[in-house]
């Protein structure tokens, strides 16, 4: 390896202790090529590489128990050792779908040499996984306060998805040339944002930081447990919050307006698998949503403020009540951590996804999986639901972002966003959508969802439009790896952190202060 090359993996390998992984720099280019002379990769070797990537892809689809019992129990009945020496649960997982995988490649050799018409649920019998055994890894048993809030979300999001539906058809009414004219001025708005503001938020990495809803103050979580919340725009620091006991993770403000000053406005995840939920009143959390058996990451108000999703190292995410603080869903799926997790703006899906590289999407109101996202060949630690309700941004260490279409179904478009991992992705979901109707007839145009910002660990700050996936603008300024991101409601700042230990405001020379 090149003395460079090396050095620059052992700075990774060692800031990246919040990520718990390793990375490699990546091209930036959408198209990836493999064989041929784009690559000067003989077409023998590119064929392997291929094949060797579609097993590990293959691999990682396999649905494997994620409770350690019944890992042990199916490699005894396999006939396989029920642990090895110095080895972890998540190692005996990925030792079970190993052999799993193997079953499978065995089953289609023998359908080859046979030629016989072996049908995939003949192959997965083969491999010992049976039809019970996975959906019982999917959808557990609920409560009955489940059932109640499935009905009241199912209920709450028809009104948000007509009320979207209605700025959509006035969008579609208007010209192109407007449109383009529009989406133009947003850009040239972007691309005059640089730094304003550099504050010093803790003695260690600040690895989570989002805006309030009135964009006046901001909160930031540091690898210490704490809360620091900072004002706007002199970042100054108005307080801090303690009750974590290792590194904050996550954190999210509450969408619900006219809240009391003792009301819950803000909840967070830490690392040492609780979650907090805290008013601006006292410096203590003022509840306690207990259940995760390991680092809670990411955590998400639901667009109500009724409920509280959560993703977590024990391969689990779950659902809260606020008000009750009662558990009402543990939902498994993910082989592997759940680092992320995003609502849809009408409440009706959430999307998670984690190291397993694999992100789904779910209905609430059933618990089902609508749709899974598998396209990255490394972990996700980013997940953002556009405004319009339908498209979801991934963000992944394999240095690419993938923009995914629920209603096609697929992903339609992969943007080399970094040269290196991409920590975070935050969509623009403030000010007025494009759509609405005003009193003169003409359709007023808006620009929320227009466009995202992101990080990553190439120490950048960068600014995507929506509407071509295109670069608007990047922002350098951090000395090490940006591992959160945020846009203001009120769209005139941005703000990052990461493991320089400060927060920085983004904002135009021109804003008003």
């Amino acid at each position: 390896m090149h003395p460079s090359r090396r050095a620059y993996v052992e700075e990774i390998q060692d800031e990246d202790e919040d990520m718990g992984i390793t990375i490699d720099q990546v091209p930036t280019d959408h198209d990836y090529v493999i064989g041929g002379m784009a690559s000067g990769i003989a077409p023998e070797k590119a064929s392997a590489i291929i094949q060797q990537i579609d097993k590990k892809k293959r691999a990682a689809a396999i649905t494997v128990p994620t409770d350690d019992g019944r890992v042990r129990a199916k490699l005894r009945e396999m006939g396989e050792p029920i642990t090895l020496f110095g080895e972890e649960k998540s190692d005996r997982r990925d030792r079970l779908r190993a052999l799993l995988a193997a079953q499978l490649d065995e089953a289609d050799r023998k359908e080859i040499k046979d030629g016989e018409d072996v049908s995939m649920a003949d192959a997965d019998e083969e491999a010992g996984e049976d039809d019970e055994d996975v959906e019982e890894e999917f959808y557990t048993e609920g409560i009955p306060e489940l059932l109640a809030a499935r009905q009241w979300i199912a209920r709450y999001s028809i009104e948000r998805a007509r009320d979207r539906r209605q700025l959509q058809l006035g969008e579609s009414t208007v010209a192109l040339a407007q449109h383009s004219k529009h989406r133009k001025g947003i850009k040239d708005r972007l691309a005059g944002y640089n730094l304003l503001g550099s504050q010093l938020a803790g003695d260690r990495p600040v690895s989570i930081t989002r805006f309030s809803n009135d964009s006046k103050v901001i909160a930031a979580g540091n690898w210490d447990g704490s809360i620091r919340i900072l004002s706007v725009p002199n970042m100054n620091v108005v307080k801090t919050l303690r009750g974590h006991t290792n590194k904050v993770g996550g954190l999210s403000w509450s969408p619900m307006e006219g809240l009391s000053e003792d009301a819950p406005c803000m909840v967070s995840g830490g690392g040492e698998g609780d979650i907090h939920l805290w008013n601006m009143k006292q410096d203590t959390p003022v509840a306690s949503l207990l259940g995760h058996g390991a680092r809670v990451c990411r955590v998400e108000y639901h667009p109500s403020g009724r409920y509280v999703g959560s993703a977590s190292f024990d391969t689990t995410w779950r659902l809260w009540d606020v008000e009750t603080t009662t558990e009402l869903l543990l939902q498994e799926g993910h082989s592997r951590e759940v680092f992320a997790i995003s609502f849809q703006c009408d409440g009706a899906l959430v999307a998670t996804a984690g190291l397993d590289a694999i992100g789904r999407v779910w209905d609430l109101r059933t618990g089902r999986t609508v749709q899974i996202l598998d396209g990255h060949i490394r972990e996700i630690h980013g997940l953002a639901f556009s405004p319009n309700g339908y498209q979801v941004v991934s963000a992944s260490a394999d240095a690419t972002l993938k923009v995914w279409d629920v209603r096609k179904m697929k992903c339609i478009s992969t943007i080399g966003a970094h040269t290196g991992l991409v920590s975070d992705v935050r969509f623009f979901d403030g000010g007025v959508s494009t759509g609405r109707r005003l009193e003169d007839g003409e359709i007023e145009m808006g620009d929320r969802g227009k466009y995202f910002v992101t990080c990553g660990f190439d120490k950048v700050v960068n600014v995507f439009s929506s509407d071509d996936w295109a670069l608007v603008k990047s922002l350098p300024g951090h000395s090490g790896n940006v591992l959160s991101v945020d846009v203001a409601k009120n769209g005139n700042f941005f703000v990052s952190s990461g493991h320089d230990r400060t927060c920085k405001l983004w904002a135009r020379d021109d804003v008003e202060l």
